[in-house]
């Protein structure tokens, strides 16, 4: 599931094969931008920013992009088959002599000034991966809203910009609080713990495909105890031994995942209707 940790590792790889080469081949496949054409062009750079990617390019315009759930970005060498997914999925081809970035199911694609990249990032709180990283910041943008769940509180990227829903439910496992605990009743300390944690976390994955949250231990390495709770309905805790809980919310990118004999607070209100 792409989070902070794996748009910075996306645009790391892209920026390490394009960056400062000259595109030979730029095919956005969305009817807004079907006809432009940036072959001929440098590539200057491209950037994370939270779960958003700039691809900024010669001339003042900057490709943005947007994973949400599904969307990813790959890169082939020459002659490397694609493998991202069907042809009908592409909606973005970045191409160099000497390499070539392919963006499959991208929700979220659009062309615009460099000079206007706030227009699509500037609402966005302290990146955790970012050189804006500000802890004192986030723990006051996390902590305005006292009433406001947790789980909310951190997927805001308004707050901190890169915790996506696996990050959310194993920072309030770390927290020790249900994700739906108000904020403001969290103990002294927890929030800036919490974001420090957070903070911890992502650098630590962001080199890695494969994300852990575990802490260091005698289980470490073991690719079933990688995460506390996502993903682990029904499977014991590694702390306490009872069984992880799991509610899907008002859609699919809120599934939350708790331990209700570690993680303190209230449960999930009524099942919403469909």
């Amino acid at each position: 599931m792409p989070e902070g940790d794996t748009v910075w590792l996306t645009a790391h790889r892209m920026h390490t094969a394009l960056a400062g080469r000259v595109l030979t081949r730029f095919d956005l496949r969305v009817p807004r931008f079907a006809t432009v054409d940036l072959t001929g062009r440098t590539l200057l750079d491209v950037t994370p920013r939270g779960k958003h990617l700039l691809a900024r390019v010669e001339g003042g315009l900057t490709l943005h992009s947007h994973l949400r759930m599904e969307g990813s970005w790959r890169v082939f060498a020459p002659g490397q088959r694609w493998n991202g997914g069907p042809d009908h999925q592409i909606r973005a081809v970045l191409g160099a002599a000497d390499a070539t970035a392919v963006g499959y199911r991208l929700p979220v694609l659009e062309l615009l000034r460099t000079a206007e990249e706030a227009s699509v990032v500037g609402h966005l709180g302290p990146d955790l991966l970012g050189p804006d990283w500000e802890p004192a910041e986030a723990v006051r943008r996390l902590c305005a809203d006292p009433a406001r769940p947790l789980g909310e509180a951190l997927l805001d990227q308004r707050n901190l910009a890169g915790i996506g829903n696996v990050y959310k439910c194993e920072l309030a496992f770390l927290a020790r609080a249900t994700p739906w605990l108000p904020v403001g009743k969290l103990p002294d300390g927890v929030p800036e713990r919490l974001v420090a944690t957070a903070h911890r976390l992502l650098e630590a994955n962001k080199g890695r495909s494969e994300r852990k949250t575990v802490m260091p231990g005698g289980h470490v390495d073991r690719p079933d105890r990688r995460v506390y709770v996502y993903g682990r309905r029904g499977k014991a805790c590694f702390r306490c031994g009872t069984p992880i809980r799991h509610r899907e919310e008002d859609d699919r990118e809120r599934v939350s995942y708790w331990c209700p004999g570690c993680q303190l607070g209230p449960g999930p209100g009524p099942v919403p209707r469909r």
